[in-house]
């Protein structure tokens, strides 16, 4: 195992932040490359303990001489967002200085020009540095996992069209309980990864055989626990088996048996006003249409002080808020349901 660090300067005088990264090179060099990073968000921490945790199984992999890939780890891709705490909250999601999410504004390059983003860093932010060196080591791999997290959530994950139902695998090996099904349409990390590959030769392909780009969301954000951590390790391990990147006993993967639901099927069900939030159901519980989800104290003690937040139509609660007061259209829950929503949705993310 190789282990280095990226340096990059602040915009101040005096600082500069610091990026491990973990590199195994394989034996073979026909079997897939693969990056994997953790804590984009930097106050998703999940993804980084599921790093600490495969780091040591690859490391014993690498001493059975069973690595047959390049693998790539970075287990906390975030040192500028890791360091942004305003009293005493780690604010990890947003850059502070530019006001921009940390995984948004991803350069949409062709894979020709990948060695174009590193030309002259010195040009750039500290935060765009940091996003231009992430995206460079991910477009020389042929898998990329992003983990991340949500704030109270099922194991889901955001998978392009172009790499499903192929994708199935890894959902089965980390026992995710949806896959989001996404448009390509953003300047997520994942996203941008992927349209490197799509526009190689010019010509947009719509199938990418043998290479995955996905956002994994590894739960909430307090679901940080060893136990948890060590499973979506073997989870990931699995994984990297069957594609071939790791040689080992190869056991079968079962076909995915989640929700599996485009994002034109999520309602993304938000607070019609200001308010203490009560939740009436939970994440991982099925509910129907008209179904009591959440009541919004909006004037508390008043007569008509409450107002209640009711199921658009039947589907599977994903993801719930963990704050219990909403300003006026706040997120509040995403529902995973096999029609499509009859709210209008912009191209792209779900969220900002």
């Amino acid at each position: 195992m190789d282990v280095s660090e990226i340096i990059i300067a602040g915009d101040t005088p005096g600082i500069e932040w610091r990026l491990p990264v973990f590199r195994f090179k394989g034996r073979t060099a026909a079997a897939p490359k693969t990056y994997i990073q953790a804590a984009l968000h930097a106050n998703e921490l999940p993804g980084t303990a599921l790093a600490h945790f495969l780091l040591q199984r690859l490391q014993q992999a690498e001493k059975d001489g069973a690595i047959l890939g390049d693998i790539t780890v970075v287990p906390q891709a975030n040192p500028i967002g890791t360091a942004q705490s305003h009293f005493g909250e780690l604010q990890g999601r947003f850059d502070l200085g530019s006001r921009t999410n940390f995984n948004r504004d991803f350069p949409l390059i062709t894979l020709g020009d990948r060695d174009r983003l590193i030309d002259d860093l010195d040009r750039y932010s500290a935060t765009d540095r940091l996003k231009r060196q992430l995206l460079h080591m991910a477009l020389g791999a042929d898998l990329m996992l992003d983990l991340h997290c949500d704030d109270e959530a099922l194991q889901y994950a955001y998978i392009d069209d172009a790499f499903w139902p192929e994708a199935g695998d890894l959902a089965s090996a980390l026992d995710m309980e949806a896959v989001f099904l996404s448009d390509g349409e953003s300047s997520a990390f994942e996203e941008a990864v992927a349209y490197a590959w799509k526009y190689e030769t010019g010509q947009k392909k719509t199938r990418l055989p043998g290479r995955l780009s996905v956002t994994v969301e590894l739960r909430g954000t307090r679901d940080v626990y060893p136990k948890l951590a060590r499973k979506d390790a073997e989870g990931v391990f699995r994984f990297l088996v069957a594609r071939g990147v790791i040689t080992g006993d190869e056991e079968t993967i079962a076909p995915f048996a989640g929700i599996i639901a485009p994002l034109d099927n999520i309602e993304m069900i938000r607070a019609p006003e200001a308010g203490a939030i009560l939740f009436h159901r939970d994440i991982g519980e099925s509910v129907k249409a008209g179904d009591l989800l959440a009541t919004i104290l909006t004037r508390p003690g008043q007569a008509d002080g409450a107002l209640e937040v009711r199921a658009p139509q039947d589907g599977l609660i994903v993801t719930r808020v963990s704050t219990r007061l909403a300003r006026r259209r706040s997120d509040l829950m995403k529902i995973a349901c096999a029609a499509p929503s009859s709210a209008g949705r912009k191209p792209g993310s779900l969220e900002a």
